[in-house]
């Protein structure tokens, strides 16, 4: 026994002398771009401060220990990290850093230093992403960008938000931007889990997203994913797992005994039901209570990042799972990525993508209406604790609709599948030093499956017997892009250019068929017993382009840019079919000019750009004459005259001017200050014909609308040390918009908003509301003389006159964010904020009708609201009535409520362990943390959440985003 243990002591102290081992490790350093050698390179061993730097032939020598991870980097240069075995030379290839955001940036088709970028360009890194726990990726450029506006359109699972860039351009047309992946343009937004981004390039101006032509005037948004560095062979894995609670901000419903007195103080007493007594207040439900719950959320990824001579490997698999704040919702997510660069000769590289998503959701929730509705009076249960039916006679049952939604949610339900499949096929072919062909080719595949079950035991299947629905969706799109390039540096002179053709298609089919008469429990079509109704849906589009861009830079101080982009595309009309779009751009790196000595100032740098760029339209057939063909005619289908034809219809067109100046100072503060102007013409809008004409109208470009502002991004690093280091960052964006052009100056009234020569496109307009008259209670609206312009007041609605009264465009907007690292433990807060806009809260009309509503719930009166009582009160609300008081409910600008707002977006608390502990355990990187998202957020909106997008409406069944807390793990090996 003494011997084994001898011998194993020995064995173990010569693995450790073996480890421990020093060693002379030799290399030269290349780029994997061109194989010229790197001088300048860092050289350090990780963990500790001994480090060299390669010599003028890329060469270099270093101290290290067999276990040892020697970390190569150099500016615009991809770190790399290998560990030291046996060997004695280490060579290594490093790769440009295309994500650096100091030094390069990603700009669309090129790839330029960042000093070089004359474009308006925000960067947003994974680290910035990945803090926030959500399904998809836009929401989570929620204030990280000046002069981008993000809100979300619901908290439901797996919801996406709206993006609008630089403000709304078009009246018909999207305002969203397009969205690019590795190069490829989609169809939408595209299907991504956030775990598998590198970085977020969002374009801004005509400079940065004029090589998008005919579908860049709403800005760009460029992603590219993650793939595998030079050296680095890892395996990651990052879990996060907590609960989701719903918010409902200040939007409060009266409770049983709050309700019954709120009907005691209606003015005509003799009108209520001879049900109000006080039994009623025995019962108490609160129907958030019963319809919400304390939900779960998980999100595991795991990542395998290889790297040999010729191949370099990403693979990524992930798993997201979240059940709704509200019961009975669940968004479920696979997805995986494989991202391989191979390099079978020096002048040749291929690179295949390929990325999968799978989605499922299940629903059988309380809308948000049936919830805010309900009587705190109706019990949902009876004595055993089942759910009762409110039709049922023998049932006491007070709300209006007669409906307790927990009895049909014992069958009913939807589900629905998503499928998406994406593959590329790209290569790069190096001709020469100075040019190259890339080629970038791509198909998306896209599948929804949705299946809608009514059972024939609930009161909505009664009519039908129960129903069944079936709904599928099939999308196909297909990109390349063949692009030649050229660089060459001349001493000071630099020019890059680059020329490319380029086309991408899109077809899509949908069918929907429902049967009625089933069978309990049944979901195929096929045992429904009588078809209920079918339909179906078939278009497709293709773009073709050519495209040209040059940039030259003279010592690095001058900067000059020029692009041109030809598109044409299946949605014009044959007169117009094809575009043209360039822009022009400078830059003046001021510090590097030898007359520039000012210690303070790092960075100054002044950049201006012009151009044209442009916007297409939802509607894929605008400029075709359509014809009806759902009728019939003596029992046969019949074509009737819908849409007339406009072959002269085209692009809507921007030209924007962009001036911008970027400054570091004293190497720990960043300014950057934009300017722009945007005007666009030839908004695309439906001219409304006479129905003698046999057409409803025509597709025209009628009109523009310009649109300006400023943005300010400022940064400081207030402490920056080897243990406590603190950033601070701030964006602020302020945009203004004007119709300045309609179809012959006809103002276009649509619901409550009208768009008018010389307003903002979102301006409200609605009858005024003028207060309570304080002599009797009665609500009071302005009446405006046409001819003399005299006001006066109306207890009368439909008297009152509509006026322009605010409008859904934010003042400003913007993000703050904080970051503190102390050793290992870091801190990071990110709040956004949206000040100035109107929001229409919708809900009112219901829940805050002065008793017009008295058999739905209604608001708690705000601390700041007062209801009238005598004459001389200066009330917010009239005297209630049973059945309502003159109308004062209806649409008025008593429901346009201030939308300001401020938000703690996320707070991330994270522990890093030491590379001591990390050696020992036989990893590389490891970190714990707990997140919160949504945690707080400061408001006067009386609703339950101010983030209602950029219409500014929000109606009676909104889902307010959650809370999320969340813990996880992070760990490499």
């Amino acid at each position: 026994m003494k011997k084994i243990i001898f011998l194993f002591f020995m064995l173990s102290f010569s693995c450790y002398m073996a480890m421990g081992q020093s060693l002379t490790v030799k290399g030269t350093v290349t780029s994997s771009e061109d194989g010229s050698t790197l001088p300048g390179v860092t050289v350090v061993v990780k963990g500790t401060s001994r480090g060299v730097a390669t010599g003028i032939e890329g060469n270099y020598e270093i101290q290290a220990e067999r276990g040892d991870v020697l970390v190569f980097s150099s500016v615009g240069m991809l770190s790399t990290e290998i560990e030291v075995g046996s060997q004695a030379t280490i060579d290594v290839a490093l790769d440009p850093d295309l994500l650096s955001i100091e030094e390069v940036v990603v700009t669309g088709y090129a790839v330029k230093r960042k000093t070089n970028v004359t474009g308006s360009i925000s960067k947003v890194e994974a680290d910035d992403l990945q803090k926030v726990t959500a399904a998809n990726v836009e929401g989570l450029l929620q204030g990280q960008a000046a002069g981008v506006f993000v809100a979300s359109n619901s908290g439901r699972p797996g919801a996406g938000a709206q993006i609008s860039i630089r403000g709304r351009g078009s009246i018909n047309s999207s305002s969203s931007p397009l969205w690019v992946v590795d190069g490829v343009i989609m169809h939408g937004v595209p299907t991504l889990n956030p775990n598998e981004i590198e970085n977020i390039s969002i374009l801004k101006d005509a400079s940065a997203t004029a090589l998008y032509g005919s579908r860049g005037a709403n800005g760009v948004v460029l992603v590219s994913t993650k793939k595998a560095k030079t050296g680095v062979n890892n395996i990651s894995f990052n879990a996060r797992t907590g609960l989701t609670q719903l918010n409902n901000g200040n939007f409060d419903l009266m409770d049983s005994q709050q309700l019954y007195d709120y009907w005691g103080s209606f003015a005509n007493q003799s009108s209520l039901p001879s049900f109000y007594d006080p039994s009623l207040t025995d019962v108490d439900t609160d129907w958030w209570d019963v319809g919400s719950q304390t939900a779960v959320a998980h999100d595991y990824n795991l990542a395998l990042t290889s790297s040999t001579e010729n191949m370099k490997s990403y693979l990524m698999v992930g798993y997201y799972n979240e059940s709704g704040a509200i019961k009975t919702y669940d968004f479920e997510r696979y997805n995986a990525r494989l991202n391989l660069d191979y390099q079978p000769a020096s002048w040749l590289k291929i690179q295949p993508k390929f990325s999968g998503y799978y989605s499922k959701t299940y629903s059988n929730e309380a809308a948000g209406y049936t919830l805010n509705t309900q009587l705190p009076w109706d019990d949902p249960y009876d004595e055993n604790g089942e759910p009762v039916n409110a039709k049922d006679p023998n049932v006491t049952w007070y709300g209006r609709d007669q409906n307790n939604y927990l009895y049909d949610a014992q069958w009913n339900y939807s589900k629905g599948n998503t499928f998406s499949l994406n593959g590329n096929m790209d290569f790069q072919v190096r001709i020469s030093r100075d040019i190259t062909f890339e080629s970038t080719n791509n198909m998306n595949f896209y599948y929804y499956r949705g299946m809608g079950y009514t059972d024939p035991r609930s009161n909505s299947g009664l009519q039908d017997d129960g129903s069944i629905s079936n709904s599928t969706a099939k999308r196909i799109t297909r990109f390349t892009n063949q692009l030649l390039r050229y660089s060459r540096n001349f001493g000071d002179h630099s020019i890059n250019a680059l020329a490319a053709y380029e086309y991408n298609d899109y077809t899509y089919e949908s069918t929907y068929a429902a049967g009625k008469g089933i069978a309990p429990g049944r979901e195929i079509l096929d045992v429904t017993s009588e078809a209920k109704s079918v339909g179906g849906t078939k278009n497709a589009y293709a773009f073709q382009s050519f495209l040209f861009n040059t940039s030259y830079t003279y010592t690095d101080r001058y900067i000059a840019q020029f692009s041109f982009r030809r598109d044409g595309s299946t949605r014009f009309g044959e007169n117009n079919r094809y575009g043209n779009f360039f822009t022009f751009s400078g830059g003046w790196n001021i510090h590097n000019e030898s007359f520039f000595d000012v210690a303070a100032i790092d960075i100054f740098k002044l950049t201006g750009s012009y151009g044209s760029i442009g916007n297409t339209p939802n509607n894929l057939y605008g400029h075709l004459s359509l014809y009806a063909l759902n009728n019939q005619y003596n029992g046969s289908p019949s074509a009737f005259p819908s849409q007339m034809p406009n072959p002269d219809m085209t692009w809507e067109k921007a030209f924007e001017s962009n001036i911008a100046v970027e400054l570091r100072l004293y190497d720990r503060f960043d300014v950057e200050l934009q300017a722009y102007n945007k005007n666009t013409d030839d908004l695309l809008s439906f001219v409304p014909q006479s129905t003698l004409t046999g057409y409803t109208g025509y597709w025209a470009n009628i009109g523009s609308i310009n649109n300006k502002g400023v943005e300010a991004t400022l940064g400081a690093d207030i402490f920056k040390n080897s243990e406590f280091n603190w950033n601070f960052a701030v964006n602020i964006g302020l945009n203004r918009n004007e119709v300045t052009a309609l179809n012959e100056d006809q103002a276009i009234v649509s619901g409550s908003k009208i768009i008018e020569v010389g307003e903002d496109i979102d301006t409200w307009y609605l009858r005024k509301w003028a207060g309570v008259n304080p002599d009797n209670g009665d609500p009071q609206w302005e009446v405006v003389d046409e001819t003399t312009g005299e006001v006066t007041l109306t207890s009368d609605y439909n008297s009152a006159t509509r006026q322009k009264v605010g409008t859904s465009t934010p003042d400003f907007f913007g993000g703050i964010f904080s970051n503190m690292s102390y050793r290992g433990f870091t801190l990071d807060l990110n709040f956004n904020f949206v000040s100035g806009l109107q929001i229409y809260h919708a809900a009112r009309e219901l829940f805050d009708s002065d008793g017009s509503y008295p058999t739905f719930n209604q608001m708690v009166l705000a601390d700041d609201w007062s209801r009238w009582e005598q004459p001389g009160d200066d009330a917010t609300h009239p005297l209630a009535y049973y059945g309502g008081n003159n109308n004062s409910h209806k649409p008025s600008s008593r429901y346009l409520e201030d939308g300001s707002y401020l938000r703690l977006k996320n707070l991330r608390f994270a522990y890093s362990l030491p590379v001591n502990l990390l050696k020992a355990l036989n990893m590389k990187e490891a970190s714990i943390f707990f997140s919160g998202d949504n945690l707080a957020t400061f408001s006067g909106f009386s609703g339950a959440d101010p983030e209602v997008g950029t219409g500014g409406y929000i109606g009676t069944g909104f889902y307010p985003v959650a809370k999320k807390f969340m813990f996880g793990l992070n760990v490499t090996f």
